[in-house]
């Protein structure tokens, strides 16, 4: 790393003061995002995944956040939902689950990405989220798989295709989201 990127944030988080409190705030505040987007949830017909958006939260957590925080976050909402705080989407039970876990993979491999100037231009943040949403399906759909007894093919059917628009349309938001919001942190 040189010292010109050094004397930057390396994620938008990193524009807050350093303090435990802040990161311990900015770890809650991720698990509590994801919940409250997990609340906007939508059945779809054939598959036990409904649309949320929690995928995009995930993604704006971690680029937001970076590695650690993000992971802590994730982590933290998958733990305590596990634990019983209803905060997991309403349908899909079971079979959704992998897709949670992928979570905490997506958020910490966008974070680390971030934190490397993955969010900091159109095609770079695009590259970015692109890859956090197939983390995502690639620790979904297998658990889809084991979870429902679904092939591949028919898993892949279920546990991608119906979101694939929608997922392309939270891509391009935070495409369009975490430029613009470097480009406003430069005075």
């Amino acid at each position: 790393m040189n010292d010109a990127y050094a004397a930057h944030p390396a994620v938008l988080s990193d524009l807050i003061p350093k303090s435990l409190v802040r990161d311990a705030a900015l770890v809650i505040g991720a698990a509590g995002l994801t919940g409250v987007a997990a609340q906007v949830s939508i059945p779809l017909p054939g598959t036990p995944v409904p649309f949320t958006l929690q995928t995009f939260a995930v993604l704006l957590a971690g680029a937001a956040l970076g590695l650690p925080r993000a992971f802590l976050g994730m982590a933290l909402y998958l733990a305590l939902g596990q634990l019983g705080v209803p905060w997991f989407a309403s349908s899909g039970g079971n079979a959704t689950l992998g897709y949670v876990v992928g979570f905490v993979l997506a958020a910490s491999v966008v974070g680390a990405l971030a934190s490397r100037g993955g969010d900091r231009t159109a095609p770079r943040t695009f590259a970015t989220m692109l890859f956090g949403t197939l983390l995502i399906y690639a620790v979904g759909v297998p658990w889809l798989m084991v979870a429902t007894g679904l092939s591949l093919p028919a898993a892949f059917a279920a546990g991608v295709v119906p979101f694939l628009i929608g997922d392309a349309v939270k891509v391009l938001v935070a495409t369009g989201l975490l430029p613009a919001a470097w480009k406003l942190t430069r005075r």
